[in-house]
């Protein structure tokens, strides 16, 4: 009869081991059982990047790669991004429910109350030269505000985490304004909390002297399903930063900083920087075919195409793609965007990229619209960090009210000297 379980011979000692297997999965700590003699620490599972180790149970994000789906608590990403806003899809990842008009209004509220930021913190941002990088500016101003919010350290606390949450929501939008005019060497603009969630952020960042800005519908509808679309994505590297840091039961501005510094790198947070170099770098259509021949020999790197999860078309990059039309017929056509289009219709037709699975990612087209919107490549994480902040706060709830997580201590295989006496400097050689 057939059992949920492996069995697990090794080969060094002839004995056989059973490990019970639960919801697809083995828990890692059973091969420790596995010893040539007592003496012997036990096997271990040797992982880099974490390819195949879950280290956490998770009810907020679905993904599947092969059929191209991704899901919020059950929601899929299609009918948030076409029905909600980004406000009601952060509340949903939070609380694990859709908002009932009640709670959607006093969420907004709560929201609104906490837009601004400490006066003091506006000097961390002024300490900045001033073409500091925007995401460093981000990290630091986020790390921060930990020293503002002492009772932020009660992480057990359900009340104070609340607390936390809507304060990091609230305020992350208006330190990536002040970031963007710190950088355009202007005055930064106060909240305008009777405009929308993306509304306010559009009038911190493009207001002048004019007495009330007035943002455009279709940006602030592209900026919500941005949002929307970039809110969560499962185990990704800042969200197991979030999530290890986390675990420490640091402050969740420490935590949402580390996940913020690893948003910033160009293979997490920044890929969408590169697709805009690389789109610069082919030039003009006529030069994509060249290109694709030096991708196919290993010379090239088609950037914004394939994901490591995703062997099928990313469902995000649908939508976004609408959502640049929009955009562009709005702002108007350039040749980013015509040489992305050409890119994309070749490579969805050459048998090469198909066999290798290459289809675009949410990253092909986002930069491409953040370019047409004004914004300079190194506010692209910073665009990305704002909606991602309800994610990882998200997954540091359900880290801290997992009774399984513990302090995460991964293990090593060591390969370095044995044991060796130390020298004096004048023996060495």
């Amino acid at each position: 009869m057939a059992k949920d379980s492996l069995t697990v011979t090794d080969n060094r000692t002839g004995r056989s081991y059973e490990m019970p297997i639960n919801q697809g999965a083995v828990r890692a700590i059973d091969f420790r059982e596995i010893k040539v003699d007592e003496k012997d620490f036990g096997l271990l599972v040797y992982d880099p990047g974490f390819t195949n180790t879950a280290s956490c149970r998770s009810a907020i994000t679905r993904i599947d790669g092969e059929a191209g789906i991704l899901e919020y608590r059950g929601y899929p990403i299609e009918q948030l991004a076409e029905k909600s806003t980004y406000l009601e899809t952060a509340y949903l990842l939070i609380h694990g429910e859709l908002p009932t008009q009640r709670q959607m209004d006093d969420w907004r509220e709560e929201i609104k109350f906490h837009t601004y930021l400490h006066e003091n913190a506006k000097k961390f941002m002024e300490g900045f030269q001033y073409d500091a990088h925007p995401m460093g500016m981000l990290v630091g101003t986020v790390a921060g505000m930990s020293t503002f919010y002492r009772d932020s350290k009660a992480v057990m606390d359900p009340a104070s985490r609340h607390d936390q949450i809507v304060r990091l929501i609230a305020k992350m939008p208006t330190i990536a304004a002040f970031a963007y005019r710190h950088n355009q060497g202007k005055p930064y603009v106060y909240p305008d909390n009777s405009l929308s969630y993306p509304g306010n952020f559009l009038s911190m960042l493009w207001k002048m002297s004019e007495p009330k800005y007035e943002p455009d519908p279709v940006l602030q509808r592209a900026m919500d399903v941005l949002w929307i679309l970039h809110a969560d994505h499962e185990q990704n590297c800042s969200t197991n930063a979030m999530r290890s840091v986390g675990s420490a039961h640091v402050d969740p501005y420490s935590a949402t900083a580390a996940a913020a510094a690893g948003l910033y790198g160009p293979r997490h947070g920044g890929a969408n920087e590169e697709v805009i170099n690389m789109l610069l770098r082919i030039g003009n259509k006529g030069a994509i075919p060249e290109f694709l021949k030096g991708v196919r020999a290993g010379d090239e790197r088609l950037i914004g195409f394939g994901h490591r999860v995703y062997k099928s078309y990313d469902p995000r990059a649908r939508i976004i793609k609408q959502t640049a039309d929009e955009v562009f017929d709005l702002v108007g056509h350039n040749q980013l965007l015509d040489i992305a289009l050409e890119l994309e219709h070749i490579a969805l037709e050459d048998e090469y990229f198909i066999e290798h699975k290459l289809y675009p990612n949410v990253d092909f087209y986002s930069g491409i619209i953040y370019q047409a919107l004004g914004f300079p490549v190194g506010m692209f994480p910073v665009l990305f960090a704002i909606p991602r902040t309800s994610g990882w706060l998200a997954q540091w709830v359900e880290m801290l009210t997992d009774e399984d997580q513990r302090i995460a201590r991964p293990r090593q295989i060591f390969q370095g000297s044995g044991t060796r006496d130390y020298q004096p400097i004048e023996k060495r050689r």
